[in-house]
């Protein structure tokens, strides 16, 4: 069995959680530890574990990723006002092989998935995220996959995997299940002309750093449709994040990317949260950790709403356009927004209705003004292709 592979928590962490407040994240998570073992999945929510696998860096690291001192920081946060149960099923070592690495990725998250658990990870390297997305293969027909990145990591079409080549792979591997891939936070001298006019072809989603900087309420609802997201430290400034020179000094704040997080963890569709590329640094941990915490606090605040199973909790407005009338939903409760797409059909929703693409205020006044906004647009074509 996978989770067999997973080595328990360092007995210096575990002596670290005994001087800890009660209050503390550390003194209310479920661990794998030597003496008790994998602690009992049938009641969880989140299951915390890390992947040491680092042999697919495209930049090679110096050494291996320090997942304990990272816990070190996590441990010592405070509880929320939280309901998750939380397991900490402790590291994976790298196989003998990568590709053994990333079969017991696979298999520990498809097994997380089936008992309804949302894996976070830590990982060394962003590849990891391949066998992540394959881990729903035969458990949903078609992914949503969301980058927090500074690059979009399609790399050399020649090139083997890497953590700088992992959308290639994702793109073209067999059975493709990937519906559509999202990127927030690209910076465009890090980024090919090729790659960003790819990206425009596949119609694919891309937002850069400038535009969430200036308003980060736009990564929502890209993330409340996001089923995968996989957060790249690199697009953390490196002021932020503890001034290594693998990092830049433009990427987004420690608040930004803490609210990014919280908005993947509210988001009801979300089944997987990994985060990779960090340093081995007090700072990059702290940081790391407060990451976790807002994605943890955000799952505690899921509401589940679909105009389609409740009218009477929704505003309905109809905007006759030019060429047909757009239908969008506004909740009374969370006054988030939602247009119709009509020409998405039941392979991808299950139903005979138009699905519902996740959307802001902003399309729905830039319909109002007849301009068609670019994410309808963009599925709209999808769904005929």
């Amino acid at each position: 069995m996978a989770f067999d592979f997973l080595v328990p928590i360092e007995d210096k962490v575990l002596a670290h959680c005994e001087l800890l407040p009660p209050q503390a994240l550390g003194k209310n998570i479920f661990k794998h530890t030597e003496r008790k073992g994998l602690p009992v999945l049938a009641n969880a929510t989140i299951a915390i574990f890390g992947v040491h696998e680092s042999r697919n860096a495209f930049e090679k690291k110096m050494g291996r990723l320090d997942i304990s001192g990272l816990r070190l920081q996590l441990y010592k946060l405070m509880l929320g006002n939280w309901n998750s149960t939380i397991v900490d099923l402790g590291d994976l070592e790298q196989g003998e092989e990568v590709e053994d690495s990333y079969f017991v990725v696979k298999e520990i998250v498809a097994g997380l998935l089936e008992e309804n658990i949302i894996p976070i990870i830590i990982g060394a390297t962003q590849d990891i995220t391949y066998p992540t997305y394959r881990a729903f293969d035969g458990l949903k027909n078609m992914i949503n996959l969301v980058a927090v990145d500074s690059k979009f990591d399609f790399g050399d079409a020649e090139e083997l995997i890497s953590s700088n080549s992992y959308m290639s792979k994702i793109i073209t591997d067999k059975p493709n299940n990937l519906f559509n891939f999202s990127n927030i936070g690209y910076q465009s001298y890090f980024n090919a002309q090729e790659e960003i006019d790819l990206m425009e072809r596949l119609l694919f989603d891309a937002y850069r750093l400038g535009e969430i900087a200036f308003d980060v309420s736009l990564a929502e609802p890209v993330l409340r449709n996001a089923d995968i997201v996989s957060l790249d430290a690199r697009a953390i400034r490196a002021s932020d994040i503890g001034m290594s020179d693998n990092f830049s000094p433009n990427g987004f704040t420690g608040r930004e990317i803490c609210a990014i997080a919280r908005y993947a963890g509210i988001s009801d569709k979300v089944s997987l949260f990994g985060l990779y590329e960090m340093e081995n640094s007090i700072q990059s941990f702290q940081l790391m950790s407060q990451i976790i915490w807002y994605f943890i606090e955000g799952v505690n605040f899921r509401i589940k709403e679909s105009p389609y199973l409740d009218k009477d909790s929704f505003t309905k407005f109809i905007v006759p356009t030019d060429d047909e009338d757009l239908i969008f939903y506004k909740s009374n409760l969370t006054e988030r927004w939602w247009v119709e797409v009509p020409s998405i059909l039941t392979s991808h929703n299950k139903t005979n209705t138009p699905a519902l693409l996740p959307c802001t205020e902003k399309d729905y006044l830039e319909a109002c003004n007849q301009n068609i906004p670019e994410r309808w647009f963009k599925a709209y074509k999808k769904g005929f292709n």
